[in-house]
């Protein structure tokens, strides 16, 4: 049986939010540096009744996207909403006619397995993911590869 997700309504995210989204990331030991560079698109997510629940991002690389700055607030981790902002960011991605989405993780590569997501070797990356610095800079080479076929 598959287990229903949680509505959220995602909501882009304008630029002086963006100060929230870095803290939340901050808190849950994610990479802040490059949030306010061109390219990344951020969303806010909330729950049905309006609470806060989260934020996503992606960075839109031609027929690859790079997933990012994934986290749920606190107050509501566990109730599936993680998995509901990385469903929304995959539509996302697929109405932006992307093939492939990519991430990269220190801590949640079996959270993002069970949401279909394989493990891979960073020589198979696209130079454009690549070349990101979510993927050069800011997280360590020991970081986990992983990607999920969209189309």
């Amino acid at each position: 049986m598959v287990a229903t997700l949680p509505a959220l309504q995602a909501l882009p995210l304008a630029a002086w939010e963006r100060d929230g989204l870095a803290a939340a990331l901050h808190r849950a030991g994610l990479p802040v540096d490059d949030l306010r560079e061109p390219g990344r698109h951020f969303w806010r997510f909330e729950t049905a009744e309006f609470e806060p629940a989260g934020f996503g991002g992606l960075e839109i690389l031609g027929r690859d996207a790079l997933l990012r700055s994934v986290v749920t607030l606190p107050p509501l981790r566990r109730r599936g909403i993680g998995a509901a902002i990385v469903a929304s960011l995959e539509t996302e991605a697929r109405l932006r006619h992307c093939g492939a989405l990519w991430l990269v993780t220190t801590s949640a590569a079996a959270f993002f397995e069970r949401l279909g997501f394989a493990t891979c070797d960073r020589a198979v990356v696209p130079e454009p993911v690549r070349a990101t610095r979510q993927f050069a800079e800011l997280c360590p080479d020991s970081a986990t590869v992983m990607m999920k076929r969209l189309a």
